[in-house]
């Protein structure tokens, strides 16, 4: 699966809006929730040509788009709401890092979402992409999910306090909801690292080797990701108690954001923790392989120390001086032999008992 390479990332003009990522083949969708404390209202198939109509700034307004590839669409949208170019860029440029724009009446924020991948070691990547201004989130997925299933039965359903909050609060919820596909990405590497270390004890494949450093590049890219994402929750943090952010997130709301901020930091805490456990599993690897290599050269050596005695001999009988003795004996042939022979069982007995072998 793809993995995002921020250093070499396609290099565009802050303006410039294209589309970077891989998810070419969705189409471009829009849905709208308008809510309140008492009332709401879904737009499945929403248009850029109903925002005037249905759009109710009296009330919250979350508009998500799935799809990034339709480029007028995106532009119309941000040109509707005073979104400045470069933020759409940002938001198609998937190389980007995570981050946290403020602008007057704008705040901006993006975000990695990591999942495991079902058919091999790697991850999958979605960027997805937040607006906050008064009254209006606007979300921008790179392809359909079911990220936000959970938070669009509670806007239905009125469960919980998020039709009672502003969209501050939602823009949370929807940050929350990423973050738990770190926890889950996180415990899948977890099992993986336990089968690896278990394999390491088995034997020295130099597959497993290879699986321990692709494992150790998801921990990295895990660790790349949620470091900028601490950053910017410590920047909302910072300013709980002036007025930098416009009101656009409430003084009540702060707190939530704190919990997102000690989120990560337990996150990076729980891969420093892993990455340690796979150094462990590299390490299992690469002492198995010494051990084999001990064993190998010990069996040789031994073999080298019984055959050098009988080398010795043959060596002697093999100069062909004219007047050896045992030459003219009628059974000397037999009784070199027999002499060898007792001499490897001699040596075997040494060697087991020494507990060499």
């Amino acid at each position: 699966m793809r993995k995002i390479k921020y250093k070499k990332g396609r290099k565009l003009q802050h303006t410039s809006l294209e589309y970077t990522g891989t998810h070419k083949s969705h189409e471009t969708e829009m849905q709208l929730f308008v809510y309140n404390d008492t009332d709401v209202v879904e737009y499945e198939k929403f248009t850029v040509l109903a925002i005037n109509s249905c759009f109710d700034y009296t009330k919250n307004n979350w508009l998500n788009i799935h799809g990034l590839n339709d480029i007028a669409l995106i532009k119309t949208i941000g040109d509707h709401f005073k979104v400045d170019d470069f933020l759409l860029a940002d938001i198609l440029n998937t190389t980007k890092r995570t981050k946290l724009e403020e602008q007057k009446e704008v705040l901006f924020f993006n975000i990695k979402s990591l999942l495991p991948s079902e058919y091999s070691d790697g991850l999958k990547v979605e960027q997805l992409s937040f607006i906050l201004k008064d009254g209006i989130l606007i979300s921008f997925q790179e392809k359909r999910s079911d990220f936000f299933t959970h938070i669009r039965e509670r806007l239905r359903t009125h469960a919980g306090i998020v039709r009672t909050k502003k969209v501050d609060y939602l823009l949370y919820l929807l940050l929350d909801a990423v973050m738990e596909n770190f926890y889950i990405t996180i415990e899948d590497e977890e099992d993986n690292i336990e089968e690896l270390i278990d394999l390491t004890k088995k034997g020295a494949d130099p597959i497993i080797l290879e699986k321990i450093e692709n494992h150790r590049d998801n921990f990295n890219f895990l660790k790349r990701s949620i470091t900028p994402l601490r950053d910017s929750l410590y920047y909302l943090k910072t300013i709980k108690d002036d007025d930098e952010n416009n009101g656009l997130i409430q003084k009540e709301t702060f707190n939530f954001f704190i919990r997102l901020h000690q989120k990560s930091l337990e996150l990076l805490e729980q891969i420093e923790s892993d990455m340690s456990s796979l150094e462990s599993a590299s390490n299992f690897y690469f002492s198995e392989q010494s051990r084999k290599m001990n064993e190998i050269m010990k069996t040789l050596t031994i073999i080298s120390a019984i055959f050098i005695p009988l080398t010795f001999i043959v060596g002697v009988y093999g100069m062909n001086f004219e007047y050896m003795p045992e030459l003219k004996e009628r059974n000397g042939y037999f009784i070199v032999m027999a002499s060898m022979f007792l001499l490897v069982i001699a040596l075997i007995i040494y060697f087991k008992k020494r507990r060499w072998f």
